[in-house]
């Protein structure tokens, strides 16, 4: 049965997912690379987004591991694919990873702007969603044929589908820096409300693991 999860999502110890002022230049926001310096080490992110042979294993690397097991689609907020606000001025804008993407997957990217789809070498297509986030997830799950679909941010997408009660399970690395400002994550949920308990705690090399589960 397919899964809807949120894998290896980082924030702070004060609860932000990225950082004030996301541009070009600071695509996860001022002081937002810190979030992830977990995961940089780690195998799966040098092999799969660097092409790297080398990298650390461990706890963290365990649960970056997990994070790409039996994906068969994602959704991704705007700001995840692009820095770019408002209409598209052109389609020269590709998203931040080159030419293969490192999802090997369908993606479906949120916006209110229309935008054909786009597709990339190593498996990966972008198609852009106007009709909301439950049509998102509606394609994904189609796209998935039976595998999971990974929610990968940001935050304000992220306390959508928790709102919603549409996330089954959730990995959330917590790195030991405090950005006092950003984009938060948990603002205005009630997750205990909502359903979601904390099924793990695990220390890392890095960050600390939580694991949150639905039901």
């Amino acid at each position: 049965m397919t899964q809807i999860r949120v894998d290896c999502y980082s924030i702070s110890a004060d609860g932000f997912g990225a950082g004030p002022a996301q541009s070009l230049e600071h695509p996860l926001g001022r002081g937002g690379e810190q979030l992830a310096a977990w995961l940089f080490p780690t195998r799966s992110f040098r092999s799969r987004v660097l092409d790297q042979p080398d990298g650390e294993t461990g706890v963290d690397e365990g649960f970056a591991a997990r994070g790409f097991e039996n994906l068969g689609a994602w959704i991704l907020g705007r700001n995840m694919f692009s820095p770019l606000r408002g209409p598209w001025a052109d389609e020269s804008w590709r998203g931040w990873w080159g030419d293969t993407p490192p999802y090997g997957v369908p993606v479906f990217v949120l916006t209110h702007h229309a935008r054909p789809s786009l597709e990339m070498q190593g498996g990966t297509v972008f198609h852009f969603v106007t009709q909301g986030f439950e049509a998102a997830l509606q394609q994904a799950r189609a796209a998935a044929a039976g595998r999971d679909v990974r929610i990968g941010g940001g935050a304000a997408t992220l306390r959508q589908y928790l709102q919603a009660g549409l996330i089954d399970r959730l990995h959330i690395a917590q790195s030991p820096v405090l950005l006092g400002q950003g984009e938060p994550l948990w603002a205005g949920l009630d997750l205990p409300a909502l359903g979601y308990r904390l099924a793990e705690v695990v220390p890392g090399e890095r960050a600390t693991h939580l694991r949150i589960e639905r039901g």
